[in-house]
């Protein structure tokens, strides 16, 4: 937990204090299922952001956070829109190539980031959280009504960004998510067993 609130806290100043954003700006989060999806939800949200779920090339964002399987999709709007392209490679390191120009390397400017964040204009309970909706009190008041028992550990193939329940759920329960991607049944159940997880999504 405080590695990612780390991670939060270095994405979220990133956003405003490098990027500009401000309370009510959209957005993008065009990730596959990846634990950096888990850290740009929490920084947007904790600066007020409405989070586009997988949008599309040409939407009007502020910002848009993309792996490196679209990041020449997007940074052909990197004049209007801040585009942060994230590797994916173990640990948040950097592309090993030069990125498209005006594209942000995740793995390059996150690192001089501070270790904490304040937002300057907090986000209040009937802020978007998500565009469409809900509010950031509705998403979490679900979140906290929902079935994990308290420390309990979800597995999860969904994409965190498109389902956010997978992760809010765990994060008011004090539990944890346990993201797999791509697995095959038997591996699937494998990692069940070895995370000792509690719950599953799909169930």
């Amino acid at each position: 937990m405080t590695t990612w609130a780390n991670w939060v806290a270095k994405a979220g100043s990133l956003l405003v204090d490098e990027l500009g954003t401000e309370r009510g700006d959209r957005v993008g989060i065009d990730l596959p299922p990846h634990w950096l999806g888990t850290v740009f939800l929490g920084a947007a949200w904790s600066a007020g952001l409405v989070v586009v779920p997988s949008p599309q090339p040409g939407a009007d964002l502020h910002a848009v956070v993309c792996g490196p399987d679209t990041v020449a999709d997007w940074a052909a709007q990197a004049a209007d829109t801040a585009v942060l392209a994230c590797a994916l490679l173990p640990l948040g390191v950097r592309f090993a190539e030069p990125l498209p120009a005006g594209v942000h390397d995740v793995g390059v400017e996150i690192w001089s980031q501070p270790d904490a964040f304040v937002a300057y204009d907090p986000p209040a309970g009937d802020d978007l959280a998500l565009d469409p909706g809900p509010s950031q009190a509705t998403l979490w008041r679900e979140a906290a009504a929902g079935t994990l028992v308290g420390g309990g550990r979800l597995l999860s193939v969904a994409n965190p960004v498109t389902e956010p329940a997978t992760f809010c759920e765990p994060l008011t329960q004090g539990g944890s998510l346990v993201l797999v991607a791509r697995a095959e049944q038997g591996p699937l159940e494998a990692a069940y067993a070895a995370e000792r997880a509690t719950a599953r999504f799909p169930a």
